[in-house]
């Protein structure tokens, strides 16, 4: 696991995200493209805000909820990740990935592929999820026979037009075909 974690103060809004890179581990085939963590994105987070600016920048269908505590994985879409209430520990990347811990405020934006779960949460743990328009997610969760049928599903799956919190076409930069 490769990553950049902003040495910034933890809460600094809309600068550049944290971003961490995951290895296919033979069950989860991760992806090439980086995972991206946005602390402190609301300074009031509410649901109502994250789906406005989710859908304001071109991530719909959101819903609002938990986070699995089995890991799994999305072959079909990208997900956002906005966390209105409590903290979580989201494992990314499978069982020899990595733990984040994500709090109210804060943002993550999951390439399709990419290994996640509930690690542990605060009771009063809320988030708001999205995918770009126009996808859909499955559920994946890294069993014998899931492979190759959903690495050809992500590899269909094209990038975001826009990055759910800053909108315009910053994700592409982020996410570069390398």
């Amino acid at each position: 696991m490769a990553s950049t974690a902003e040495k910034a103060p933890p809460r600094h809004g809309r600068a550049a995200p944290e971003t961490h890179v995951f290895a296919d581990d033979g069950a989860f085939p991760n992806s090439r493209l980086p995972v991206l963590i946005y602390r402190g994105v609301l300074e009031t987070p509410a649901a109502a805000a994250f789906e406005e600016m989710f859908e304001g920048n071109g991530w719909s269908s959101s819903w609002r909820n938990g986070l699995f505590s089995v890991h799994h994985y999305h072959s079909t879409a990208h997900e956002v990740l906005g966390i209105y209430q409590g903290r979580v520990n989201a494992r990314l990347g499978g069982e020899r990935g990595t733990t984040i811990t994500l709090v109210a405020g804060d943002v993550i934006v999951i390439p399709a592929g990419v290994a996640h779960k509930n690690d542990g949460a605060s009771a009063d743990f809320r988030v708001v999820g999205a995918y770009p328009v126009g996808t859909s997610p499955d559920m994946q969760y890294g069993k014998p026979g899931e492979r190759p049928g959903t690495d050809r599903n992500i590899a269909r799956v094209g990038l975001p037009t826009g990055d759910p919190v800053r909108g315009g076409a910053a994700i592409a930069s982020l996410w570069k075909p390398k």
